[in-house]
């Protein structure tokens, strides 16, 4: 397989929504959790994926056959405990979460053989995703580190989603792209308010500290992009949201299926904007549609703010 995106998603959830679009109530079980999610956006622009990660329990029975229908390649190592999921009711038109579970943690055995599949499967592909776990305490940072460190090391293009402590880890080791939104910049300290100047400092920090090009996402104002030392507004159509989750997801989403199409990285983060605007008019994490992507992604600019990094060459982005 050529051309492909391994994404690790470790601790994959179940999603359970009840509905009511006509008139009568409906339940929709999908996988989720942002690995699964952006896989799903992967396979939409026409992508091949490998998706790495664990099931167990009853959660995981279910979670398994689910997962293969995603158009993906599979593959799972199985976990004596269960993984998490949600029930959401959006019979009113709003969303409201009736239980979450995060599930339980990976045991050291676990992740030992989580972390053997997905490299070997990593090393295989030219472009890899670490999508994070949907609690800090399931996986440790550790295992991202690691991963960030050998794919690197041996020729691979490493693309995170990641904050907090799992975001420190794969820094010391060295990214290819790295999408983060200006939320988790605050919540983690590394922005002291939401102003552009002090997003910007943020930008370049998480640069010096070793991701080559970096996207901060802005909900409704443009992302900033860091991009061979420059500092650019990504600025797209407005669309009206239906639901306004996952747009960071599909927008990493956008970017890996490009560079695994060996597209440059301007053109990448132009489509990973166009996946993740798309993605907010639907119902339904990580869909849409690669015309209809590919359309929007020719209105989206990437407009210079004429702020730059001097140490920027010493680590551009190849294409």
């Amino acid at each position: 397989m050529s051309g492909h995106v391994m994404v690790f998603a470790p601790t994959p959830r179940l999603t359970v929504t009840i509905d009511k679009p006509d008139g009568n109530t409906e339940l929709h079980l999908h996988p989720g959790g942002q690995g699964v999610w952006q896989a799903r956006m992967i396979v939409s622009l026409g992508v091949d994926v490998v998706l790495c990660a664990s099931v167990g329990g009853e959660v995981g029975q279910v979670l398994a056959p689910l997962m293969a229908a995603e158009g993906v390649d599979l593959r799972l190592i199985r976990r004596s405990s269960s993984n998490g999921g949600y029930v959401h009711d959006r019979r009113s038109g709003t969303r409201t979460e009736i239980a979450d579970v995060p599930g339980e943690p990976l045991n050291r055995h676990e992740i030992d053989e989580l972390y053997n599949l997905a490299l070997s499967e990593g090393l295989r592909a030219p472009v890899s995703i670490l999508s994070g776990p949907d609690d800090d305490s399931l996986v440790p940072p550790e295992i991202y580190r690691r991963f960030a460190a050998d794919l690197g090391a041996n020729g691979g293009r490493v693309i995170a989603d990641l904050s907090g402590r799992h975001l420190n880890a794969v820094l010391s080791s060295g990214l290819y792209f790295l999408k983060i939104s200006h939320e988790e910049l605050l919540d983690t300290n590394r922005a002291a308010d939401d102003s552009h100047d002090e997003l910007v400092r943020a930008l370049l920090a998480l640069h010096s500290e070793g991701a080559a090009a970096v996207v901060v996402s802005r909900a409704r104002e443009p992302a900033l992009a860091l991009i061979d030392g420059e500092v650019l507004e990504v600025r797209m159509p407005r669309l009206e949201a239906a639901d306004p989750r996952g747009a960071g997801d599909s927008m990493t989403a956008g970017v890996a299926a490009v560079i695994a199409r060996g597209g440059d990285i301007r053109t990448a983060v132009r489509t990973g904007a166009a996946a993740g605007a798309m993605n907010v008019t639907r119902h339904g994490l990580g869909t849409g549609r690669r015309d209809s992507i590919s359309g929007v992604a020719e209105r989206v600019e990437l407009v210079p703010t004429g702020l730059s990094d001097p140490a920027a060459p010493r680590k551009r982005v190849s294409t």
